[in-house]
């Protein structure tokens, strides 16, 4: 591999880890969980793995002595940025159980583990994707492995390697299919352990656990970057509107992220849409009255950010696909048969009527794409969907009824744009680095501690990294019911963006004034190296997240904390103060100083320490 200055010099970069990752460590359990919705469907289905408790990695000075253990990662799903330093705190990890562990790749995602596809991988490996973008070091897949037959044929390349834990990194569907695994693999007795990564740069698998998913930092940071640049090209000419689509089908985390850090005119929010039940119509009404009030100013240019998944969200729009959906996912090969040039008559004729009419109102372009082949999880692939060109166009024909009617006197010149994979494989941030590498090493702590079906878990990433928290959470406590392909299933429940949470609500503020003044922010390039208040740090949402949770506005002697200490001592008594609450439930004897067990022991000592 050939290799520039730069991935020479970040060869070098040392991942920063929560304090407790850098010696021995032992596993703490907490409160008892059970799924995010339909609990007593998710607990008939997933008997073994359902209801365990929430894991916290703590420090200890006893050092268990274990045997080597092997080990196959699975990279799974779309690329994020710094997936190869997940693997690279997993190798780290299970060579600080014992020197003699070994780390077995899967070439090409789950399908590598069906096919028996892999490879060892060695130090001398695993250093050269150190800190790197992409998934090239195993490569991904979108196979799903959801199959007796699948998880038999991936049991015998695992016996056969005499490896004892796989670990899943991948998006919300690919933990589903590490969940289920791990559910079959307990319920034969056969022996591997089965852990997940949380990894989507879309940003929609999170909870109070897992507090984002990795390569949303990076990524967000990229699309900023050159949204930034087209911002400042679009000021300096000053004739031409933007329309920029962004990824996210199923929320508008990065749409939302990026108009926080870059300030457009406009930002759509999919689940805004969503809630206040706008039509197609009332969309692009919106965007040509701001287009028309800029042009009013003298101004008639700007810059508009789109989430990718925006069309599903419309109402009338999303049961028209929910509707596509069922009836392809039973129909699919039947509708293949058919000639191209009678498809949208035959689609028409088996839609319910509402649904058929709209269906004939769309502009045959858009309509096609709506049957184009699902993705392997049955969506319509909303990428090929360009919405962006779609909302311009109609833009633009309502401008041209407005100057007719004398409404509108400007001029309207679009530019499309859609940013996906320009952000996948970006070098991680350090922040990305820093998470990613302890993800891993947390993996290998849960499988040192004899977990399965857990997703690794490291939280508190607004702190400094030793003031980080690793841990775990069973997989099953965000799960619920959803329709797949026409049936229900039980999948990993997508976190959408909260139109009363923090990140939006600081958005809605300022997004009047954005739309007329011309408020441009530049981010730049991801900084790698300099003062730790441009490289480490996150991004505004997680930052406005973080600093709106109740433990904190809960704990009357936080502020005060803040004032004495500084707010990283007091994060440190907040937490100390929230675990004894948390510990003190169900066990009536805890905490005194008289006990025995060395976890509790040494939170006692720290505590006192403290406060005493």
């Amino acid at each position: 591999m050939t290799k520039s200055a730069l991935q020479i010099a970040r060869a070098a970069y040392k991942p920063k880890v929560p304090a407790a990752l850098n010696g021995a460590v032992i596993a703490v359990e907490g409160e008892y969980t059970q799924s995010v919705a339909d609990r007593e469907t998710i607990k008939q289905l997933f008997p073994h793995t359902c209801g365990m408790p929430i894991i916290t990695f703590r420090e200890t000075n006893e050092k268990q002595k274990l045997p080597p253990i092997n080990v196959g990662v699975i990279l799974s799903g779309g690329q994020a940025p710094g997936g190869h330093n997940v693997i690279a705190g997993l190798f780290d990890g299970i060579k600080a159980i014992h020197p003699d562990s070994r780390l077995f790749g899967f070439i090409l995602g789950p399908g590598g583990l069906i096919n028996h596809q892999y490879k060892e991988l060695t130090a001398n490996i695993i250093d050269e994707y150190r800190n790197t973008g992409g998934f090239d070091m195993i490569g991904s897949g979108r196979t799903k492995l959801e199959t007796e037959e699948q998880f038999r044929k991936g049991l015998e390349i695992l016996k056969q390697l005499n490896i004892s834990a796989l670990v899943i990194v991948g998006g919300d569907d690919s933990n589903t299919n590490a969940c289920v695994l791990a559910e079959y693999y307990k319920e034969i007795n056969a022996g591997v352990q089965v852990i997940g990564c949380p990894k989507t740069i879309d940003g929609d698998l999170k909870n109070e656990q897992i507090e984002t998913s990795f390569g949303f930092d990076t990524a967000c940071k990229v699309y900023s970057e050159v949204i930034g640049n087209i911002e400042r090209d679009c000021n300096s000419a000053q004739k031409y509107w933007h329309f920029i689509k962004l990824m996210g089908r199923s929320a508008s985390h990065i749409a939302l992220e990026c108009a926080l850090q870059t300030q457009p005119n406009l930002c759509i929010i999919s689940e805004e849409v969503e809630k206040k039940e706008l039509s197609l119509d009332d969309i692009v009404t919106h965007i040509a009255t701001i287009v028309a009030k800029r042009a009013e100013a003298g101004n008639n240019f700007g810059t508009i950010l789109i989430p990718e998944g925006l069309i599903e969200f419309v109402p009338a729009i999303k049961r028209l696909i929910a509707e596509l959906n069922d009836y392809l996912g039973l129909h699919d090969e039947e509708f293949k048969m058919i000639k191209r040039s009678e498809q949208r008559a035959y689609i028409i004729s088996k839609l319910s009527e509402n649904n058929a009419a709209l269906y004939a109102s769309l502009p045959e372009g858009v309509a096609r794409q709506l049957t184009l082949d699902r993705d392997p999880h049955g969506n319509v692939q909303v990428s090929l969907i360009e919405t962006e060109k779609l909302l311009s166009e109609m833009v633009g024909r309502k401008l041209s009824e407005w100057k007719k009617e004398g409404k509108y006197k400007g001029k309207f010149s679009a530019q499309h744009h859609f940013f996906g994979y320009e952000g996948r494989c970006a070098a991680p941030s350090n922040y990305d680095a820093d998470y990613c590498y302890s993800l891993g090493y947390t993996a290998s702590c849960l499988i040192a501690a004899r977990k399965t079906g857990y997703m690794a878990s490291v939280r508190n990433t607004t702190a400094p990294a030793n003031a980080w928290i690793a841990g775990g959470i069973p997989i099953t406590m965000m799960m619920n019911m959803e329709k797949r392909h026409g049936e229900m299933k039980p999948v990993i429940q997508k976190a959408l963006v909260k139109l009363d949470g923090a990140p939006f609500r600081a958005f809605a503020a300022k997004r009047d004034e954005w739309a007329s003044a011309t408020s441009y922010v530049y981010p730049g390039p991801i900084q790698y190296f300099g003062p730790t208040e441009v490289c480490d740090k996150p991004t505004i949402t997680l930052q406005l997240e973080q600093n709106e949770k109740p433990a904190r506005n809960e704990d009357p002697e936080y502020e005060a904390d803040v004032r004495k200490y500084g707010k990283n001592r007091a994060d440190h008594r907040a937490n100390l103060r929230a675990e004894l609450a948390r510990m003190t439930v169900g066990r009536h004897e805890y905490p005194f100083e008289g006990c025995t067990e060395p976890e509790l022991s040494d939170w006692w000592n720290e505590y006192n320490a403290e406060f005493r």
